[in-house]
């Protein structure tokens, strides 16, 4: 149990959370990287070579949630990546983890949110979806301020809607579905294979990240899951494969509608790729947008969930000002920490001049800086992994990771990749995130006495 040291109460999460919630958690906080975002790739890499650099991040995260379920099921913490490399390399090692993660599962949620509004924009053109957007957080934050029984069931039900609209979205395509239009320019450009289409490959690895982005966040829900050794395990294998195949099977659908290239710099590929084949006034096309917007609630009201319990677990272990661990009294749920990532998510969504780096829109840039703090914290939970395995061989592990060391040395592998291909071609918004963290290491440095504090007071977890 922790200790808020400022008011001297206990932080507690409920355990209400079913192996069917979890599932519908994992897929969710990832199913609206099926919907948009991972077609900005196509701008730079071509559908095939895009597909090749998808193929790789998908055996990437393939094999980092076989390794990251050991952590889960070992350590269920409300923190996640946090508790992990707090263990395995102390405060700061902690420290870096949960501020990848927070800049993560913070900055993701303004792009989801622009995408909503993009898709309301298509049913409604005087709809500005900065409002839409707006409007998103508003609604989600309450929803998930009232109680995480009521969110996880509300998200299991628009993650299955979201999967069954995927699957009409490719039932009304496929018939007029062409192979030629998918491979036409498709390797940047060109119809044929040349090492000039592998930089492009390489750039659009950011694109590719964001078809399973997030996936670890069920870990954050640890706390709350009723029986995370077993539950956890399952809910992310199954989650895994759900994506895998969603993601390549709207991929290809998408592309062989058309002319892919109309869809490569939009937020709203799937019904611009619909009306390829059934033209702008069909129901058919009115239905996507409808249901499609249950794919993009589905992931942004499960990151809302994420952002809040990594703030909530940073603030009661003194990583935040305690003030955001606070619990609502009534509901159990860490209100403060909704509130305080969903007021950095909303200042994101109106700061364009500041975010529109690079010549990318304001999206693309927001999905880097989401991408950087997931690609860094892969890195440190793959290594915390391998250091406690040395460290503490004898540590419960209800989950083992299978092919030990290989599966999670590739996905160490891969996560070194993208972050040196993300570097070179995003370096600017690099810089941003290295001072996002340099700022919070300032914060946790000067902090110290808090932590002790709250040692003392709670002991070590």
């Amino acid at each position: 149990m922790s200790i808020d040291t400022a008011a001297g109460k206990p932080h507690l999460l409920k355990p209400v959370l079913g192996t069917l919630q979890l599932w519908g958690i994992a897929v969710g906080l990832v199913i609206s990287g099926e919907y948009f975002g991972w077609s900005y790739g196509w701008a730079s890499a071509g559908t095939l070579g895009f597909t090749i650099t998808s193929i790789f991040v998908a055996a990437m995260y393939a094999t980092f949630i076989f390794s990251f379920t050991e952590l889960t099921t070992s350590i269920p913490h409300a923190g996640g990546p946090f508790a992990y490399s707090k263990r395995a390399f102390g405060p700061t090692g902690g420290y870096l983890a949960g501020a990848a993660t927070l800049i993560e599962f913070v900055f993701a949620p303004p792009a989801i949110a622009l995408a909503i509004g993009a898709y309301l924009n298509v049913q409604f053109p005087e709809l500005d979806p900065k409002m839409a957007a707006l409007g998103a957080y508003l609604v989600f934050m309450t929803l998930n301020i009232v109680g995480v029984q009521i969110a996880a069931t509300f998200e299991l039900a628009v993650t299955l809607l979201a999967i069954f609209e995927l699957l009409v979205f490719m039932g009304v395509v496929a018939p007029g579905f062409s192979l030629a239009n998918f491979t036409k320019g498709g390797w940047s450009g060109s119809d044929s294979f040349s090492l000039a289409s592998v930089p492009g490959m390489f750039a659009a690895i950011p694109f590719a990240i964001w078809f399973f982005l997030a996936i670890e966040g069920v870990a954050m829900a640890a706390e709350e899951a009723k029986d995370p050794r077993r539950s956890i395990p399952i809910a992310y294998i199954t989650g895994i494969l759900t994506l895998v195949v969603l993601a390549i099977g709207v991929m290809v659908f998408a592309g062989g509608a058309g002319d892919w290239t109309k869809l490569a710099n939009i937020n709203d590929p799937l019904p611009q790729a619909m009306k390829m084949i059934v033209g702008d006034n069909s129901g058919w096309l009115h239905m996507l947008v409808w249901l499609g917007l249950f794919g993009l609630v589905a992931s942004f009201h499960g990151i809302i969930l994420g952002y809040s319990r990594q703030i909530f677990a940073l603030a009661r272990e003194a990583y935040l000002p305690s003030y955001f661990a606070g619990v609502h009294p009534r509901f159990q749920t860490p209100h403060r920490a909704i509130l305080a990532g969903g007021v950095i998510g909303i200042a994101a969504i109106f700061s364009d001049e500041l975010i529109k780096i690079g010549g990318q829109t304001l999206t693309a840039n927001i999905v880097t800086m989401a991408v950087f703090g997931a690609i860094v914290m892969y890195i440190l939970s793959m290594l915390s992994l391998f250091r406690l395995r040395h460290l503490e061989p004898d540590m419960v592990r209800p989950f083992r990771a299978p092919f030990y060391p290989y599966f999670p040395a590739f996905a160490l592998f891969g996560a070194v990749v993208c972050l040196g291909t993300m570097i070179f071609y995003n370096p600017l918004i690099f810089a941003i995130f290295v001072l996002f963290l340099l700022l919070g290491y300032g914060y946790f440095r000067l902090t110290g006495r808090q932590r002790a504090a709250a040692i003392a007071l709670a002991g070590e977890r």
